[in-house]
């Protein structure tokens, strides 16, 4: 797969939505027209993020015409690549997070979030650790025992490769050799929990607002949040508190095209910060069960330097 991302993401240039972006686009005013390209299909977390902020300037009149264009594929590095080759148009945004990140690392993508101008990161989104209700695991360190003690009998699975990155990270936490491990691949959230429960797979990390239905409805049991500390509307201990130390959190930022004069990379923000500012946003983060977690300018570009030294490592410790 290395390389695969400039490979397809050069390929892309030319289709619809690629087109529609440039169409629905002049970049002369930021405040009469704005595209919000959501590197996914319809439906997963970049798609909510795109059109909750489009919702929320609408309502409180920030942007005249805000557009949401899906441009899928390859862990988002073609709606990456995309992005770059819109170079010296402000009137586009890519929503990104963790999972874009990884991408570019995992895929070897030509093109990287340093290629790009990182606006704002948003919000964090955490995983949960799930069983099966009858599952003979009424803990994460009973959980953990018995894959400690045949690491491959245990199959994990989750709705993405940021899952994976999550449960490498506990492996290493708990002694556990991530090469050794077993991981069920699933398209999504639902995917997973259908592989719980029927069986294919023992246990699962997964973004909480694709578990908590199944877990109020008690099919699923909740083992441990995966967060750096306690979220109040959420009753399920962390990870850290139960001595685990895995605190990976699938981050969601906003990123605008290269080339682009200073003022207008101003103003991009600017508009992504009174998005952030609104009652419709604050109640998008309630729904999605979202940790604000608003960070800009040099304490961004620390964090992403950071962030993707972590997921490096990550990726190396599972042989990839």
């Amino acid at each position: 797969m290395r390389g695969i991302g400039a490979v397809v993401a050069a390929a892309a240039i030319g289709t619809a939505s690629f087109a529609s972006i440039n169409a629905a686009s002049s970049g002369e005013d930021l405040r009469s027209q704005l595209t919000f390209i959501a590197p996914a299909a319809a439906g997963g977390g970049w798609d909510a993020v795109a059109r909750e902020m489009q919702q929320a300037q609408r309502a409180n009149g920030i942007v005249n015409n805000t557009q949401v264009v899906n441009m899928p594929g390859a862990g988002g590095t073609i709606a990456l690549g995309n992005l770059s080759v819109l170079e010296g148009d402000p009137s586009n945004i890519l929503v990104g997070g963790t999972g874009l990140l990884a991408a570019t690392i995992q895929y070897d993508s030509a093109t990287t979030l340093d290629d790009v101008n990182p606006l704002a990161l948003a919000v964090d989104e955490y995983d949960v650790i799930v069983v099966p209700e009858d599952s003979p695991y009424e803990s994460l360190d009973d959980l953990v025992a018995a894959w400690k003690e045949n690491p491959g009998a245990v199959p994990w699975t989750g709705g993405g490769s940021f899952d994976q990155l999550v449960i490498t990270e506990l492996a290493l936490e708990a002694g556990i050799d991530p090469v050794d491990m077993t991981y069920i691949s699933s398209d999504g959230g639902g995917e997973a929990t259908q592989a719980l429960l029927n069986g294919t797979a023992k246990a699962s990390a997964s973004g909480y607002p694709d578990s908590v239905d199944q877990i109020e409805s008690g099919r699923l049991r909740p083992l441990a949040l995966v967060a750096p500390e306690p979220v109040e509307e959420i009753d399920i201990p962390t990870a850290r508190e139960l001595g685990y130390d895995v605190t990976l959190s699938n981050w969601r930022i906003l990123l605008g095209p290269p080339g682009v004069t200073e003022e207008q990379v101003d103003e991009q923000r600017e508009i992504v910060m009174e998005t952030l500012d609104t009652p419709e946003w604050a109640a998008a983060e309630e729904r999605y069960s979202w940790t604000e977690h608003v960070l800009t300018g040099q304490e961004l570009e620390d964090f992403l330097e950071e962030e993707n030294t972590r997921i490096a490592e990550l990726y190396e410790e599972m042989g990839q």
